[in-house]
């Protein structure tokens, strides 16, 4: 990897524990604002490097760039809370102001994802392969990606006389203004004659072309083989930024993240499955799935790749790697709500289960029962804490033994 490459690594690391940073901050915030006490706030963990104590409150940072951690005087019933500090142990303010700080720190990695797809679709633009011919090849390849032999037919394009550079504005009347609207009207049309209205130099020029019928991979099911039509042009070598206004950039933002938030659930019902296939790569001879899992260790990789990728400009590729950590951070959100402990949906889990009961003890006139006994739940803790552990190590050995390529 060049150095190109490794300073995106080294930005996407660099993001990821900006990330955990303000995901502390928030639950920070509202303990703070809902009169709990909070004695420390450090990035990493080990030993300590520096620090310094404004209030009652410790900030600092520590040896190991791994996370972060926020420290509220009473979690749980199992931390013991010195008696000038009881009235402000976090376990004694209300339900509602523990499930706000509780979800705080999920929420704020939502608010980072939707800011960063913000940025990425208003300062940098969203890459985009405009319909733009790339190099006109002499022949159309019996077979996709080969070099041209004797029987392969001559390109309609070069026959027509289409050039690098020319923009297509229709195709047979129909406006197109993306590659793939490009090449979808060209693979529907094998043998039939089609009308192209092209930009060159600022002009328009007509030009009248007629695909070649091959035989190519179905876009939507690879396995299967169908007759399309085909000119014999290349795509463009970079794609171009198409920025969005401001108020366009949020309706994108917005829709973006609702994919993650669609896409995070389904993978997360699937991860059995895919754990299975992960543990495979890692001690059989199975391929890696491209749209498998992808630990910390690959995407921050796959940015590498991306910062040093020639099909995008600067600014695509800044884009670009804003993108994929929009899309970790959104991820996370949700991953880090599902309901088990020790992650915060669990803690969220266990509050709901709490003022469920009680409601149920007030309407049969019973006093408010006791809040869960938390050692109870500890053994469940540590099932989950090792099936985390066990799975992040999975990963990193596949990010490292068969890393996803771009």
């Amino acid at each position: 990897m060049s150095g190109v490459g490794w300073l995106g690594v080294l930005a996407f690391v660099v993001g990821i524990l900006v990330s955990v940073m303000i995901h502390e901050w928030g639950h920070m915030v509202t303990a703070k604002r809902f009169g709990a006490k909070v004695t420390e706030f450090f990035v990493g963990f080990g030993p300590k490097l520096w620090s310094v104590r404004r209030g009652e409150t410790e900030y600092g940072v520590k040896a190991i760039p791994a996370g972060g951690y926020v420290k509220i005087i009473g979690m749980t019933d199992l931390e013991e809370v010195a008696p000038q500090d009881q009235a402000r142990a976090f376990y004694r303010k209300p339900a509602w102001q523990r499930a706000v700080t509780l979800s705080a720190g999920s929420f704020m990695h939502l608010v980072i994802g939707l800011v960063l797809f913000w940025l990425a679709a208003f300062a940098f633009g969203t890459p985009e392969l405009v319909a733009t011919l790339g190099p006109i090849q002499p022949c159309v390849p019996v077979v996709a990606g080969t070099a041209c032999t004797p029987s392969a037919p001559t390109s309609p394009a070069a026959a027509a006389g289409l050039r690098q550079g020319d923009r297509i504005v229709s195709v047979d009347g129909v406006a197109v203004s993306q590659w793939t609207d490009f090449t979808d009207a060209i693979r529907a049309n094998p043998g039939k004659s089609l009308v192209l209205v092209i930009e060159r130099d600022g002009q328009p020029v007509t030009k009248t072309v007629t695909p070649v019928p091959v035989v190519r991979a179905d876009l939507v099911n690879p396995s299967k083989k169908v007759t399309v039509g085909a000119l014999g042009v290349a795509p463009p070598a970079q794609a171009t930024q198409v920025r969005a206004g401001p108020i366009e950039a949020i309706g994108s933002s917005v829709s973006m993240t609702a994919n993650v938030i669609t896409g995070g659930v389904r993978a997360i019902l699937t991860l059995p499955a895919k754990m299975v296939q992960i543990t495979q790569v890692v001690f059989g001879n199975a391929p890696r799935d491209p749209n498998g899992l992808i630990g910390v260790v690959g995407v921050s990789a796959i940015s590498g790749q991306i910062a040093q990728s020639s099909g995008l400009t600067p600014a695509g590729r800044i884009a670009t790697i804003l993108t994929l950590l929009a899309s970790f951070n959104v991820f996370v959100g949700v991953f880090n709500m599902l309901p088990l402990l020790p992650l915060d949906g669990g803690h969220v889990a266990v509050l709901a289960y709490e003022r469920v009961r009680a409601a149920v003890f007030r309407r049969r006139g019973q006093p408010e029962p006791p809040r869960p006994d938390m050692n109870k739940l500890l053994p469940l803790v540590y099932v989950v804490f090792v099936a985390f552990v066990a799975m992040t190590v999975l990963l990193v050995a596949a990010d490292i033994l068969k890393p996803v390529q771009l």
